[in-house]
């Protein structure tokens, strides 16, 4: 066993010392990619929560005074698939002016497109089985439950399981300082048994000998020495680079708007001729469509709203 461990020890040393920094070097390029990765991927959350926001706002300011009463769930659907169609609606009008591109890049790599459908899809299953009442439902659950368990946008590249990959690059700063020291502790080891091949007698064989030990110190403190600038580095990216922080926002963001739309709707029903969402469907006749709904829903309001002011004719 000691015969063992003492190969084991020098296999390492010898490793160690031919390839450890430029480890330390690989691995901390790679995680700055994957931070990258998993920044930009979470970003297609807060996108799609911010363009949500905006129609919210807009239908909120343009919105005039009925007496009909309003389904949340019908007003929650149409926004959602107004945000989706018309965001999606440019990008398929250059599609059709070339026809031999199936998919745009974006969407191949991050999902984007499937990622936006499923938001739209989970959110209206959730908000489905909501009961309507005066009191606050827990729309900030539904959120959370909707951009937790995105399997597109939880995933970098579609692959690999962002929470798994965000908590690795979390511990790679104490990593790196951890390497820089072990490669620091195996030079020293590495050098210790060359000062036994030391005659005092020979002033200059000693010279030669603490020479080299002097230099393999000096080559293990380097590791050390990449070893912390590589955490600093990293704390710093994982810092600005906060996956965690800017998906609060996004929760915050998309909750607010959906109550909002709680608040000003008067009930959850749903209507038996429900069309559920069909994110192939063409956004330029999706939208058309829409249009055109919306514009009969105002003439039937004006309508039910001259019928309750016209005054009864006296006999």
């Amino acid at each position: 066993m000691k015969e063992m461990a003492q190969s084991l020890i020098e296999h390492i040393t010898t490793f160690s010392g031919d390839y450890l920094i430029t480890i330390i070097m690989a691995t901390f390029g790679s995680a700055v990619v994957f931070r990258g990765l998993i920044y930009y991927t979470v970003k297609r959350h807060e996108w799609f929560a911010k363009e949500f926001e905006k129609r919210v706002d807009r239908y909120i300011d343009n919105e005039s005074k009925t007496s009909v009463p309003i389904s949340f769930f019908v007003l929650a659907k149409r926004l959602l698939e107004k945000t989706y169609y018309e965001n999606f609606e440019m990008r398929a009008k250059l599609k059709r002016r070339k026809p031999d591109r199936a998919m745009d890049i974006s969407d191949r790599i991050f999902l984007i497109k499937q990622g936006s459908a499923w938001v739209v899809k989970d959110t209206l299953k959730q908000l489905k089985h909501l009961k309507y009442s005066y009191q606050q439902p827990k729309i900030l659950n539904v959120t959370k439950s909707v951009f937790k368990n995105n399997p597109c946008f939880n995933n970098v590249l579609g692959l690999i399981p962002m929470a798994t990959l965000n908590d690795v690059l979390n511990i790679l700063p104490g990593l790196f300082v951890i390497g820089g020291i072990f490669g620091t502790f195996l030079g020293i080891m590495k050098g210790l048994p060359e000062l036994s091949a030391m005659n005092l007698s020979d002033l200059e064989q000693t010279k030669l000998v603490m020479d080299g030990f002097l230099a393999n110190i000096a080559f293990s403190m380097t590791t050390s020495i990449i070893g912390i600038m590589c955490s600093v580095g990293m704390s710093i990216i994982n810092t600005v680079w906060s996956p965690e922080k800017l998906f609060v926002g996004i929760v915050d963001r998309f909750e607010n708007s959906l109550d909002i739309l709680w608040n000003r709707s008067d009930n959850n029903d749903i209507p038996e001729n429900d069309i559920d969402f069909n994110e192939h469907r063409d956004p330029s006749e999706a939208l058309a469509e829409a249009s055109l709904h919306q514009e009969l829903e105002k003439k039937h309001r004006t309508r039910d709203l001259d019928k309750l002011v016209k005054p009864k004719r006296v006999s």
